[in-house]
């Protein structure tokens, strides 16, 4: 009787879990579907730094940062309410994340104190002449395949946004993200579906940066309310960790060298992107105050999430399943696609090099600080300094 109420319980989360996921796939649709008339139907009267989309209205979602002006339509008061609800909707996704990784972490437990049985030869195969079959080189190709499966839509879902198929590809994030979240219904292995719960904060990522509009009087601050919910399920998966913090980068050796390195990495890696990109910049001026709100944000916020997200879980996770190299590949790979909002490719190469770069460096030193400072001055550089004293430069 008991086990029948829990499954019932778990039924309902699982549907609370679907109604939440298509709830946001609302929020982040209409955005994407307004933005572009948005901006080109409001009067112009005052500055304020934003989030340009492409000319395309089924464009690629934002493709750079410039300082424009604040709009002063017809119903201006109306239209920011409405930004401001769904700000909170977008937010709010912090719920329903908590929700799916409380559930993945308790299937997570059952399959540690309940494994699988170990796969044996079936009689189709003796009947096929293989029964000789090595059964941990069919282990390895299955799990190739598990991960393969989510990682082909993923960035699918992305070359989609690149393409300008905005709607498409939000829509395929959404099915990731439940075929995810329910995927123990077919996934028993405890690799994989550790793997799982870091993919799922890649479609997750995406769909509350599409949600959440611009309507502070500078874009930095948005990525504050992108970036914070995520913490939420890094948090319980760092928790839950089973393996030390030490192999998951997370120590302070060599901090005061690593402060130092990752300066001017950050400051040769920054000017990369910005040839490659040119964005305008985030704050108005280099004043000391606004330089350390851009640096405190990109390192906290944006540097921390994504490294580890990309690097101390999924990284990680591809390594003890697959290997140092398919690992690296892999995370360098889904970081390039996953800057495929800017609209060009060769910002998906260049950040998909310095994926390849952050991956192999964490490898090696085994330090998280090191690859979120670097990731941070990156940022600072690209969206700070580089945009105020580098605009007018010209490449032949």
């Amino acid at each position: 009787m008991k086990k029948r109420f829990i499954h019932t319980k778990q039924k309902k989360l699982d549907l609370l879990i679907i109604i939440l996921v298509l709830s946001l796939a609302l929020l982040a649709v209409s955005p994407a579907c307004c933005s572009d008339s948005n901006n080109s139907s409001s009067s112009q009267t005052g500055p304020v730094l934003k989030l340009v989309p492409s000319s395309n209205a089924e464009g690629p979602g934002f493709s750079k940062f410039v300082l424009s002006n604040e709009r002063s339509g017809a119903f201006p008061q109306i239209e920011q309410h409405v930004d401001i609800i769904s700000a909170f909707g977008g937010i709010g996704v912090a719920f329903l994340i908590l929700l799916i990784y409380r559930r993945m972490a308790s299937k997570e437990q059952e399959l540690i104190e309940r494994p699988p049985e170990e796969l044996s030869p079936h009689k189709i195969w003796k009947k096929s002449g293989l029964e000789d079959l090595n059964l941990e080189e069919l282990e390895a190709k299955r799990i190739r395949l598990f991960i393969a499966i989510p990682v082909v839509f993923i960035g699918l879902a992305e070359l989609l946004i690149f393409a300008g198929r905005m709607k498409l590809a939000i829509w395929m994030h959404i099915g990731v993200l439940i075929a995810l979240s329910l995927s123990d219904i077919v996934v028993k292995n405890l690799k994989v579906y550790r793997i799982y719960q870091a993919l799922m904060l890649l479609p997750i990522l995406r769909l509350v940066n599409l949600s959440m509009p611009v309507f502070f009087n500078t874009t930095l601050y948005t990525f504050v309310f992108v970036y914070a919910p995520l913490l939420v399920p890094l948090g319980i998966i760092v928790i839950n960790q089973r393996s030390s913090f030490e192999h998951i980068g997370i120590t302070a050796k060599n901090l005061p060298a690593y402060i130092i390195l990752s300066i001017p990495l950050g400051a040769l890696f920054g000017l990369g992107e910005y040839l490659t990109i040119r964005p305008g910049y985030l704050i108005p001026d280099l004043s000391i105050r606004n330089l350390f709100i851009l640096t405190f944000i990109m390192v906290f916020f944006v540097g921390l999430v994504e490294e580890i997200l990309f690097r101390s879980i999924l990284q990680v996770r591809l390594e003890d399943a697959l290997g140092v190299k398919e690992a690296v590949l892999i995370a360098g790979l889904l970081f390039g696609l996953m800057h495929s909002g800017y609209g060009t490719f060769h910002e998906v190469l260049y950040t998909g090099f310095v994926g390849l770069f952050m991956g192999f460096t964490f490898y090696k030193t085994r330090n998280l600080p090191f690859v979120v400072l670097l990731h941070g001055f990156v940022n600072v550089f690209l969206f700070g300094i580089f945009p105020h004293y580098l605009s007018g430069w010209t490449i032949f």
